[in-house]
């Protein structure tokens, strides 16, 4: 693991979020690629039930300031920053005002699905990128896991494709059991077209559910993590009927070395 770069983008990860099968190895396996030699970046969404003042956040203006658009809008970014305690680990954090200002992971208090959920993936995937293009910082391998990632494999194989510093970055994916059941409210599908990806590789994503979601993130990504059992199985077969790499969490004693070793292959 010495030297090897890594960006890890996560919907979940400890201390800044409760403790959950995914929010716990978002926080273990980068302290494990740092612990070894390694260095990583990681990114999640700021959201509003995340104490500021008791995390310590604090917004980094060289890295703010940018509208990113979504579907035809501006919508400004906004970046902080804050580091694990006792590790030698920065955590950088997406804002945006409209889409995660005083709000919960992907629900209202009462169970309901934001609407806007489509979007908020859309502009968590393009600001963790426009942000590494900032830090001019080029990754070995971005590994990304949860429901609001799910879209950056899709937007660095093609929104991203002639980013230089993105040309030799393979792209993992880890999966785990659907957060929600719903599906995503708006039109996906053609928010995505909007930025001129291909429309052949998001046909499935015209029903919007995570299922889907998760098996467009597969499809486009150079490796694939089993890391939960509870992965569905229509998506579990679409996975092993790919020719890809793959990883199954569930017959690994060492989670942790397992990633090490699944990072080193020849993806």
């Amino acid at each position: 693991m010495k030297d090897k770069k890594i960006l890890y983008i996560s919907s979940e990860v400890v201390p800044y979020l409760p403790h959950s099968e995914l929010a716990n190895l978002g926080f273990e396996v980068p302290k494990m690629v740092n612990d070894r030699g390694g260095h990583t970046r990681i990114f999640i969404p700021k959201y509003g039930l995340i104490n500021e003042r008791r995390h310590q956040l604090h917004e980094v203006i060289r890295l703010s300031g940018m509208n990113l658009v979504i579907n035809d809008i501006d919508m400004p970014l906004i970046i902080k920053v804050a580091s694990i305690p006792k590790e030698r680990m920065q955590v950088y954090f997406i804002d945006n005002d409209d889409y995660f200002k005083g709000r919960a992971l992907h629900s209202e208090e009462g169970g309901a699905l934001y609407p806007d959920n489509d979007e908020r993936a859309i502009f968590f995937a393009k600001g963790v990128i426009e942000t590494v293009k900032k830090l001019n910082w080029s990754p070995d391998i971005i590994h990304a896991q949860g429901w609001i990632a799910s879209l950056v494999p899709l937007y660095c194989k093609y929104y991203y494709k002639d980013e230089p510093l993105l040309a030799n970055t393979k792209v993992v994916t880890s999966l785990y059991a659907p957060p929600f059941a719903d599906k995503l409210s708006g039109d996906l599908h053609s928010k995505i077209a909007f930025d001129g990806i291909p429309t052949e590789h998001i046909e499935g994503l015209k029903d919007a559910t995570l299922d889907n979601m998760f098996a467009n993130a597969a499809q486009h990504s150079d490796g694939i993590i089993l890391a939960s059992d509870a992965v569905s199985a229509a998506v579990k077969k679409s996975v092993k009927a790919s020719a890809k790499p793959i990883l199954e969490l569930s017959n690994e004693s060492d989670v942790l070395t397992a990633h090490e070793t699944f990072y080193q292959t020849d993806f």
